[in-house]
């Protein structure tokens, strides 16, 4: 009997409900019905949402189970669906849990025997719903999902297809009621879907997906035997031998991966395939704690044998993994040894192909920039190198110019020595050289030139032979000392250009740039401390500016080193004297530390002159507010007094009673600006001092609105079951008055609406309005004092309210932010401590 075939699996995955995961997998339901194939659906839920439901028209729907003993739980009908053995079954919510008594605990175990019956089952589920990702989600978003699925399950799946939509149409979509009851929708936008739980949920779900097709490729690439390096993804292998600098090593590979945002780190350590001692005892285990610590993976490769085994190893590693970038530390033979064998590093340098190679130096940490100090021509080993030649080199040229004597003659000799003394010039300079021509003379005249085994020198022409071998030696030692002089004078200028550019660089990109440029100078210098030291007119004592190293620099006549930038500014250093070039370099960074002080100094006043100008800003915008609006209510009292007053003017009760009304409105306005002054100058002073107590909103809200001005535009659509929140009842009424407020006179007329829900330890109050809204960068200067839209509207008020009311709010343990209104507005958001999340206080006794 042929076994039946299992159906496939096709995964319609999402970050959060409502980006359209149950409408896509509708979507193509139509579309293979259409093409004839047998499609029911077995389970869909539509949530209410009008767009989903109209998918469902002309496709089959098997009827739920009823469950009897749990009413309005009804659930897939999973023997009917077997039943009717339907070539594609749509099963919705594959992390649903089954209702009590159900054949199976959870929703993809009843998926699992339809797949096993020969069915394809096209369902959805959303990443917070993933095993592996729960507590994770309940980081970012503050609830625990109860419903979840293995990430097995969905691992399985034939397809998994991303159903994507970006935050903002996702709370438009939201707001415009496609996804919630219009009841549900302000407590969702404030709490499940924030802009930032939008976006940490939508970068799961692209890393999820993007993992499981990387699991693909790698499979694929073993599949077809793939081993050049793909760069779909930037993965990063670093090498650690064990030894000290593997924490050097491992800490800069996770620094290059960092760069790339969710780049991979594998950390791999290549075992010796010989059985000779590898790594020190316990090294392993510390690699392994090591990559722990900074997001690594870690993993272990043998090597096999002969001088490249650990190369090859380590290559092989990176392109099974299909690594990118390879890390790895400098070698730490001798330069005498790498000439033998470049290590390595060398070798996979040489053999990586396309994979990028970084080298780590990790003996030279800590190190700053130096100059080389300027010497004689030559170095010290290469003068050693020339004595030593001065001796041997004539010796080999007399050996044979002896043993060959029947072969060769004088003249041939003449020449060796000449060599010899070339040789001996170009490699140990002038000093060698004249050696060497004086042992090559006499070892020529009494071993070579007759009578032999004499110094007497029979022949005038052997004289001039000597003569010229010794200018020759001479001038050879010049031109190489010379040479020497200019390579070394050189390097210097170029080790001054990168020196000086990495001052400039500080002076220009640091906002306190002296004490960085110090610390540079004392590197570079090999000084003890370096300091900046200045003496203001009309003073004997010095101040010190700036300083790196110990303080011990204090005036310029105790110091090492002391460069004059100008009259009463020296740049002083000690530890140790400085020769005369490298004194006119730090006189040159002198000058750069001088600009650098006055560039701070410029800084500084401009920061100055900047508070200045924004104090006389609000002194000059609270006149003219105060001016306003003291002048227009006390103008209608005295008009409305002098009229009541006015014996000639004869007014009916009707007149006197709307004059009255004029004068106690006037009154009202004056003492609200006046509360709202005077509130401001206590917070200024911290003079507020809450009464905390558990209070309602509902209750706030209602008396809040009592004597505001357009109050009949406001709902307050708040639920009287929603938990007590810890505030000041007088402070609090102050709070949600002056924010709704703000929004009746900046609303455009349009209605405002005051709601509240409870999130986590938090309950939040917000006023939405319809009206033009206030841009995301302009948004944090509606709380400051005095604003008033840009002082551009027409509008009555000091713009103190919001100021006033993120004070009082935050003098009660809350908070007051801004955040828009889908389709168009502001909404202020008032969040308070939930008096049910604060403990009762401990009574004693």
């Amino acid at each position: 009997m042929v076994p039946m075939k299992r159906g496939e699996l096709r995964i319609y995955l999402g970050a959060a409900p409502g980006v359209g995961k149950t409408f896509a997998m509708l979507g193509e339901a139509r579309r293979r019905a259409d093409r004839g194939t047998d499609v029911v659906i077995g389970l869909v839920e539509t949530h209410g949402r009008s767009k989903v439901t109209a998918q469902l028209e002309g496709l089959e729907v098997v009827p739920r189970r009823r469950n009897g003993g749990h009413p309005g739980l009804d659930e897939l009908d999973l023997d009917a669906v077997l039943a009717r053995r339907p070539e594609v079954a749509l099963i919705d919510e594959l992390a649903h849990t089954n209702a009590p008594g159900s054949r199976n605990t959870k929703r993809w175990q009843d998926v699992d025997e339809l797949l096993d019956a020969g069915i394809t089952v096209l369902t959805t589920v959303n990443v917070q719903h993933l095993e592996s990702l729960n507590d994770v989600v309940e980081k970012i978003t503050g609830v625990r999902q109860r419903e979840t699925v293995p990430d097995e399950v969905v691992r399985q799946a034939e397809q998994i297809e991303l159903v994507d939509i970006t935050p903002e149409a996702l709370r438009r979509r939201m707001a415009h009621g496609n996804i919630y009851a219009a009841e549900r929708v302000d407590a969702a936008l404030a709490n499940y879907f924030q802009p930032s739980n939008l976006t940490a949920l939508r970068e799961l779900a692209l890393l999820w997906v993007a993992d499981e097709v990387d699991v693909a490729l790698q499979r694929y690439r073993t599949d077809k035997k793939i081993t050049e390096v793909w760069e779909t993804r930037e993965r990063v292998v670093v090498a650690l031998t064990g030894d000290k600098e593997s924490e050097t090593v491992l800490r800069r590979a996770a620094r290059i991966a960092k760069r790339y945002g969710a780049a991979d780190l594998l950390a791999v350590h290549v075992l010796r395939g010989d059985g000779l001692a590898g790594a020190p005892v316990g090294a392993t285990l510390a690699l392994r704690r090591l990559a722990d610590d900074v997001g690594a993976t870690f993993h272990t490769a043998v090597g096999g044998d002969g001088p490249d085994a650990v190369t090859t190893a380590l290559l092989d590693f990176a392109r099974g993994v299909n690594a990118t970038q390879l890390v790895l530390g400098t070698s730490r033979r001798s330069r005498l040894a790498q000439v033998f064998d470049p290590g390595i590093g060398a070798r996979v340098v040489r053999e990586s192909g396309p994979i990028d190679v970084h080298m780590v130096t990790h003996n030279s940490s800590g190190r700053g920039l130096r100059l080389p100090v300027l010497r004689g021509g030559l170095s010290g080993s290469r003068q050693a190198a020339g004595w030593a030649l001065a001796v041997l080199a004539p010796t080999l040229a007399t050996l044979t110019g002896v043993l060959l004597r029947d072969v060769i003659g004088l003249s041939t000799d003449v020449v060796l020595y000449f060599l010899a003394a070339v040789v001996v010039a170009a490699v140990g300079g002038l000093g060698p050289a004249l050696l060497a021509v004086l042992l090559g003379g006499l070892a020529l005249n009494f071993f070579l030139t007759p009578p032999l085994y004499s110094l007497t020198i029979a022949d005038p022409e052997n004289v001039v032979t000597n003569v010229a071998m010794l200018v020759v030696a001479v001038l050879v030692a010049l031109v190489v000392d010379r040479a020497a002089r200019r390579a070394e004078q050189a390097a210097r200028a170029r080790a001054e250009a990168a020196l000086l550019a990495s001052f400039a660089r500080t002076v220009l990109t640091r906002t306190d740039p002296l004490p960085r440029l110090l610390t540079q100078v004392r590197e570079a210098f090999g000084l003890r401390c370096a300091a900046l030291l200045e003496r203001p007119e009309g003073r004997t004592g010095w101040d010190r500016v700036a300083v790196s190293g110990p303080p011990d620099c204090a005036r310029p006549d105790q110091a090492d080193v002391d460069v004059q930038v100008e009259p009463g500014l020296h740049l002083i250093g000690t530890g140790r004297s400085l020769p005369a070039a490298d004194r006119r370099l730090l006189e040159t960074v002198g000058g750069q530390a001088l600009l650098a002080l006055r560039s701070q100094r410029a800084v500084a006043e401009a920061e100055a002159a900047q508070r200045r100008a924004e104090v006389n800003e609000t002194r000059g915008a609270l006149l003219s507010a105060v001016g306003h609006d003291l002048r227009s209510p006390l103008t209608s009292i005295k008009a409305a007094a002098g009229s009541l007053r006015d014996p000639l003017l004869r007014l009916s009760e009707t007149d006197r009673a709307d004059l009255l009304a004029t004068v106690e409105e006037s009154v009202d306005r004056l003492t609200g600006m006046v509360d709202n002054l005077l509130d401001s100058s206590r917070l200024a002073a911290g003079a507020v001092h809450p009464l905390l107590a558990p209070i309602g909103y509902d209750e706030v809200a209602v008396r809040a609105l009592i004597g505001i001005e357009g109050a009949a535009r406001v709902t307050i659509e708040i639920d009287e079951q929603l938990p007590d929140v810890v505030a000041d009842s007088g402070l609090l009424e102050r709070v949600v008055a002056n924010v709704v407020d703000n929004a009746l006179r900046h609303g455009a007329g349009a209605p405002v609406a005051v709601r509240a829900s409870a999130y986590a330890d938090r309950v939040e109050l917000r006023v939405v309005d319809r009206g033009p809204g206030v841009p995301p960068a302009t948004r944090d200067g509606l709380f400051a004092a005095f604003q008033r839209l840009g002082d551009r509207d027409s509008a009555p008020g000091v713009g103190l309210g919001l100021s006033v009311a993120r004070g009082l709010t935050a003098a009660m343990g809350g908070t007051l932010t801004a955040e828009d209104t889908p389709g168009g507005g502001l909404t202020v958001v008032v969040s308070m401590p939930s008096a049910s999340a604060v403990p009762e206080p401990e009574v004693i006794g």
